[in-house]
């Protein structure tokens, strides 16, 4: 319900109704009430364009759609797996045909060596796998003027653990994908909630890019860098640099002194958050240095083990530290909220808080109206160090406690990644924003995109920031919500700054980021749901499993 306040009126509008408009002579004592309830400045604060009040936004590590909902929805439900059938009408995808399984691409080129195979399921049990190449240019080289045929040999990686047999133990793992009978959560909120395949990066590269444009929308702007290299700053062409790797955010007290630092210009999505007075809050894994871990591991280096990646690993990655790359949000110093009631509102943690309090905040019935989550290190889904299983207990047990909650009603959760990790996606990316700089290689050297748009940066007078080449690899984008379309797959152009939009839309009137983002020109991602009636339905999932319980 959403209540605007005119001189004499009170205008109560419901999403599937006309507007009612009540004299507020005729019910002196209401119109009183509302109007001082106004004065407070409330209603203003939390009024939204559409029925939706939270906004969640999981942000997942390093998967390419095909990687993980390629044979979407049929899955092979071999012995002692868990298993999964998709409903009756369940819409397919633009994913692995029978072509592309037997008569790939990557096969084909004898550029790529040893690892030239077709794509090949990986079972629960190969759920560990090695983290691949995922650099700005690797990955353009990867794509090769369209043809998506030099995966392997370009971004493939073999491994780990040694002494595992082909493909595993060649540059063609990269052509490795699962099916529902591991991501068995993430298929069954497809089946039931609705899902893209058609969104992708906003640029090439790796994490830091990704979770700028998150925020941003805009990788140029960097003010100060420590130990600058060009390989993760690249001149944008008008005396700026835009970010191309995982720079770590400058002045952050984990950031590792010999590594690459930065700090970035411009406004990001809390900055017009904070203007408009709405409660929102980042969530990070092993932001709060004050707590020890059950295996004794504190502060920075706080540590968590992983039955199938095994480590210890650190929780808290810190090139994945949106907000702590600009100074106007940043809370180098990891300063903790003075209380659970003010998680979301301004105070010394400056909205940057522990994936903890996120928890805490919402059993306190305390959801901020904008959160952005990252799980610890091992259960984000990032190669290398996490995995699909992990993945999925922080997915399951995260969306089940939102559904237990009241606010369930006007609550939406999206599911989106930072990068693809150069896992094999057969879907070339439209080129949108062109760049010619030293790292870009698409379709050849020094060239990424022909004849395409030119955004500016944050510099007045830019007419095109380099090093900015996107859209990227394409990346899973879920969206559950009572409001979300049934099992349904939407086929709209996104990116990674269509959420971005989404905020802007909801809760901002619309107001863009401007100075070059890409927001300007993303598509929004409101064909995933449907505003004309709530369907209060839950999903509760097995946190080991997947599986309805």
């Amino acid at each position: 319900m959403m209540r605007t306040f005119a001189s004499g009126t009170i205008t109560c509008w419901s999403y599937s109704e006309k507007p009612v408009i009540y004299k507020a002579a005729l019910i002196p004592l209401l119109g009183i009430f509302f109007v001082a309830i106004a004065s407070l400045g409330t209603p203003a604060t939390r009024q939204t364009a559409t029925p939706i009040k939270h906004l969640v936004i999981i942000f997942q590590e390093n998967v390419s759609f095909d990687h993980y909902f390629g044979t979407y929805p049929k899955a092979a439900n071999l012995p002692g797996e868990t298993v999964f059938k998709a409903a009756p009408g369940t819409p397919t995808v633009n994913g692995l045909t029978q072509s592309l399984l037997t008569n790939n691409p990557n096969a084909l080129n004898p550029d790529n060596g040893p690892g030239a195979i077709n794509p090949f399921r990986l079972t629960i049990k190969q759920a560990a796998t090695a983290d691949q190449d995922h650099g700005y240019g690797a990955e353009q080289r990867a794509f090769n003027f369209g043809l998506m045929n030099r995966f392997p040999v370009e971004v493939g990686a073999a491994g780990p653990p040694p002494g595992r047999t082909p493909p595993l133990s060649t540059t063609g793992l990269v052509m490795g994908y699962y099916d529902g009978n591991t991501v068995t959560a993430l298929w069954n909120y497809a089946q039931e909630f609705a899902m893209s395949d058609n969104s992708y990066c906003t640029v090439f590269g790796p994490s830091t890019p990704g979770h700028i444009n998150l925020i941003s929308g805009q990788t140029n702007g960097v003010i100060a860098v420590t130990h600058r290299s060009e390989a993760y700053e690249v001149d944008d062409g008008s005396g700026g640099m835009s970010v191309i790797a995982d720079a770590e955010p400058l002045g952050d007290k984990c950031s590792q002194p010999t590594r690459n630092q930065v700090q970035m210009g411009g406004r990001n999505i809390g900055d017009l958050l904070n203007k408009k007075g709405i409660t929102w809050g980042a969530f990070m894994g092993g932001f709060d240095l004050t707590r020890t871990n059950p295996n004794g591991t504190t502060g920075c280096n706080r540590s968590t083990k992983s039955e199938y990646t095994i480590g210890p690993y650190n929780d808290y990655i810190i090139h994945h530290g949106w907000f702590q790359y600009y100074r106007s949000t940043a809370n180098p110093e990891h300063k903790r909220p003075k209380s659970v009631s003010k998680i979301g509102h301004s105070d010394p943690a400056n909205h940057q808080y522990d994936i903890e309090d996120f928890r805490a905040a919402v059993e306190a019935g305390n959801l901020p109206d904008v959160s952005f989550l990252k799980a610890i290190a091992i259960q984000d889904g990032h190669a290398g160090y996490s995995d699909p299983i992990d993945e999925q207990q922080f997915l399951v047990e995260t969306i089940n406690l939102l559904m237990s909650r009241p606010e369930w009603q006007d609550t939406t959760i999206i599911i989106a990644y930072d990068d693809s990790d150069g896992w094999y996606d057969h879907q070339m990316s439209p080129i949108m924003n062109q760049s010619n700089t030293i790292a870009d290689g698409l379709p050849g050297r020094r060239s990424c995109g022909t004849g395409a748009g030119a955004l500016p940066g944050i510099a007045k007078g830019t007419l095109h920031a380099q090093g900015r080449c996107g859209f990227g690899p394409r990346i899973p984008l879920l969206v559950i919500s009572p409001w979300a379309k049934h099992n349904y797959v939407d086929h709209t152009l996104t990116n990674q700054t269509s959420i971005l939009r989404f905020i802007e839309d909801n809760w901002l009137n619309g107001q863009r980021i401007g100075q070059g983002s890409f927001d300007a020109i993303s598509d929004p991602i409101d064909n995933m749901f449907d505003f004309t009636k709530a369907n209060p339905r839950k999903l509760v999932l097995d946190p080991k499993t997947g599986s309805p319980r």
